[in-house]
């Protein structure tokens, strides 16, 4: 009978603790955006699903000094690099479409592409593994234009200026580094083998039959962002509006803009595998493995290096744990934005943070939430 109360006691403990977990008090999650509160400098936004239901959507600060309108959850804002996970869901349902595969050679897309993209795989490209030149080490100087004379680059840019080169920074497989060239030449391939430009497919293929209304991949003077916010940097002299740069133009790497009402419509697309099955996902939720000459060279057991720390990546998406918790997961740093989502997949959490200013840390933020909901 001891042995049976202890056992009794003991469950009773956990499950407060995971009630405690799943229940947290929003003025919590309020006071961790604290300093993004304002009605006259930019800001941000947070959205928090639980169990598949959104438990927590708040908006702090403005979307740009001109008009001072409140950022709230329809609040439109540059992505970066959390872009990168919608153009690798592009190049999957190529292959799903079977026009792709992800053993195909850069060659094979591009047939008047230099010889060095023999060597070169679609799933090199997705896991940053191509060893692609820097686009942007690649660039002329912008010699301190303003940012609306700034010429910018475009995907097709990238791709021609990759054509220009003569090798690779290392043997594609053996070594990862994160690559903006890589998304930016995946992009062209998604345009070259369906035909349609990037943004358009982007539309008819996934924010279209995701209700995603109000994303979209931003080309200046072409089309136009609902509901936008306008990135900023703290000066010496107060905010300063630092929207686009050289690179704002390029697509597959992090053109493209979105929502919190509009993510949320993304999660759980992710979690119902309604554009693909849980199998043709798997290669994405699968960390790289570098070949030999990488487990030798870099990093310990062959992991990738990341700001310093062991990193593994998929498609789209890193894929290394948090203090024991499985997760999916990416950054976004451009000119005047900083982004985050955090989706812990087997606790059923998802955490996205969106701001408009260059001064705070979305990912550090998201994972402040985490740690309210996740148990340790």
């Amino acid at each position: 009978m001891k042995l049976l109360g202890g056992i009794v006691v003991l469950m009773m403990v956990l499950n407060s603790k995971i009630g405690a977990a799943a229940q947290v008090d929003p003025a919590k999650i309020d006071a961790i955006f604290a300093e993004l509160k304002s009605d006259t400098a930019p800001g941000g936004a947070v959205l928090v699903i639980k169990d598949g239901r959104a438990v927590f959507a708040r908006g702090y600060g403005v979307t740009d000094l001109r008009t001072s309108s409140k950022i709230d959850a329809r609040t439109n804002f540059r992505l970066a690099s959390v872009s990168k996970q919608f153009t690798a869901m592009a190049v999957m349902l190529l292959v799903h479409d079977g026009k792709l595969r992800y053993d195909d050679r850069l060659t094979d897309v591009f047939r008047d592409f230099p010889g060095y993209g023999r060597a070169i795989r679609i799933r090199h490209l997705l896991n940053h593994t191509s060893g692609l030149q820097d686009y942007e080490d690649l660039m002329p100087p912008e010699n301190g234009a303003s940012p609306e004379k700034i010429p910018q680059i475009k995907d097709a840019g990238v791709l021609a200026l990759l054509k220009q080169q003569t090798a690779t920074k290392f043997v594609p497989g053996t070594k990862w580094e994160y690559s903006n060239s890589g998304y930016a030449v995946l992009a062209m391939i998604v345009e070259k083998v369906s035909g349609k430009a990037f943004g358009e497919f982007l539309r008819e293929r996934i924010f279209v039959p995701l209700k995603m209304r109000n994303t979209i991949a931003y080309e200046r003077g072409k089309n136009e962002v609902p509901h936008r916010a306008y990135g900023h940097s703290r000066k010496e002299e107060g905010w300063q509006e630092t929207d686009q740069s050289s690179t704002s133009a390029v697509l597959g790497d992090g053109g493209i803009y979105s929502s919190l009402d509009d993510l949320t419509k993304w999660d759980e697309a992710l979690r119902d595998h309604k554009l693909l099955s849980e199998v043709e996902m798997r290669p994405a939720l699968t960390p790289v493995k570098l070949e030999p000459a990488g487990r030798r060279r870099y990093g310990p057991a062959g992991s990738a290096l990341f700001r310093g720390k062991p990193a593994e990546y998929g498609f789209g998406w890193f894929l290394d744990p948090y203090k024991g918790h499985a997760r999916m997961w990416h950054f976004g740093e451009t000119v005047g934005f900083r982004t985050a989502i955090q989706r812990f997949v087997d606790d059923k959490l998802t955490i996205i943070v969106l701001c408009n200013r260059s001064d705070v840390s979305a990912e550090a933020l998201a994972l402040k939430v985490a740690d309210l909901y996740l148990p340790h």
